[in-house]
């Protein structure tokens, strides 16, 4: 049987891969890449959303929010966007653009080159800031310039995010 090549949309659509314990993404070549997520890591998920709930100025917080990359479909796992980006783009599946702040919360299955290269890949979309979120709530923020000590979109996020 050869390899399953879909489009954003037929995966949305397939009911064999709906509710599934994992994200899905799609690769350069629209294979469907499933990555399983922890407990943990949906707590993470959750701690970062509020987070940025209670910050969040003049936007709106997605989780799961689906961008098309040069690599394919990617699905960042908390994302922020500006009052702007959402009226460029309204609820647009999967996003063109990437929102302003784009953040990865590392599973075990996660190479380190697999979270560099998610990083890149929603800078080079247009995403301001990057966050990668490991397995022990340590958060590390990137630009397109390199890692920066604190957010400048979110200056009183803290280092490490609670979950236990």
């Amino acid at each position: 049987m050869g390899a399953l090549y879909m489009r954003w949309s037929q995966v949305l659509a397939d009911p064999v891969l709906q509710n599934l314990p994992y994200k899905i993404e799609l690769n350069e070549w629209g294979k469907v890449v499933l990555s399983p997520a922890s407990n943990k890591h949906g707590l993470l998920q959750a701690e970062l959303a509020g987070f940025l709930r209670d910050h969040r100025g003049h936007g709106k917080i997605i989780t799961e929010c689906s961008i098309s990359t040069a690599k394919g479909v990617k699905v960042a796992d908390v994302a922020w966007g500006s009052q702007d980006f959402f009226a460029r783009n309204g609820l647009e599946t999967p996003y063109r653009e990437a929102p302003e702040l784009c953040v990865e919360i590392v599973s075990p299955s996660n190479s380190t080159l697999e979270i560099e290269e998610k990083v890149n890949l929603y800078l080079s979309k247009g995403a301001r800031e990057v966050w990668v979120c490991d397995e022990d709530g340590r958060l590390r923020c990137f630009t397109c310039r390199d890692s920066i000590e604190h957010s400048r979109l979110f200056p009183n996020v803290p280092d490490d995010i609670p979950f236990q």
